[in-house]
């Protein structure tokens, strides 16, 4: 017997792992909806999608649009991007925990979030931190699943120019054969293709998956 077709719920669709989620998503037949909240236009053209364009510092103008049996939630932003740490944490946790608040409260059932390496509610390094924070309070929000993507550096076509990140990707990978899997460079689409196998993943509860798993989870078949 055959499960009933999935609606996606997306934010995040403009950044490097969201594109490939997005991607993704529209092409895979388990899903027959795809809601995308964003800033800005993704750009892609598809029957199954639904595009809102919304601002996150009103959530009452959204709430109502955050409806879906599975979020995918990718949002980011860098410093240097933001500004300063404060607009950072807006983009990173506020935004990503309204969202998540608001799509339990209208019955989501799998909460899927891209997280990093080192996140830890307790580290001493801010950005850790804030994914640690986002993680545990996007677990007590009570999805029946939640899951919680921990990849390395992030391999991809970047529309942003990280000159910083670019330059120790160089670094990477070549020497990715010997690093250890939270070190070793991960493409965007493996990420996305974990993150959507770990959706359909019947164990209940919170888990994190670190980049050992998303490796094996999101290898091409």
């Amino acid at each position: 017997m055959h499960a009933p077709p999935r609606t996606a719920l997306l934010v995040g669709a403009t950044g490097l792992v969201g594109r490939e989620l997005l991607r993704q998503l529209l092409a895979d037949p388990r899903y027959a909806a795809v809601t995308v909240l964003a800033r800005r236009s993704a750009g892609a053209r598809h029957d199954k999608l639904t595009e809102h364009l919304v601002e996150f510092d009103r959530p009452d103008d959204w709430r109502v649009l955050a409806k879906g049996d599975h979020l995918f939630s990718a949002l980011g932003t860098t410093l240097k991007a933001a500004g300063s740490r404060e607009a950072q944490y807006r983009v990173d946790y506020t935004y990503q925990y309204e969202v998540a608040r608001a799509a339990r409260h209208h019955g989501t059932e799998v909460c899927v979030l891209v997280s990093s390496t080192g996140a830890a509610a307790k580290s001493a390094i801010f950005y850790s931190r804030m994914k640690g924070e986002l993680e545990r309070d996007t677990a007590a929000l009570g999805f029946p699943r939640a899951r919680f993507l921990q990849p390395g550096p992030l391999d991809g076509d970047r529309q942003e120019h990280r000159t910083g990140e670019r330059w120790a990707l160089r670094i990477l990978r070549p020497l990715a054969p010997i690093l250890p899997a939270a070190a070793r460079p991960i493409d965007a689409a493996v990420v996305a293709r974990a993150g959507i196998t770990a959706a359909f993943d019947p164990t209940p509860g919170a888990l994190r998956l670190g980049a050992a798993d998303l490796f094996r989870l999101g290898s091409p078949a």
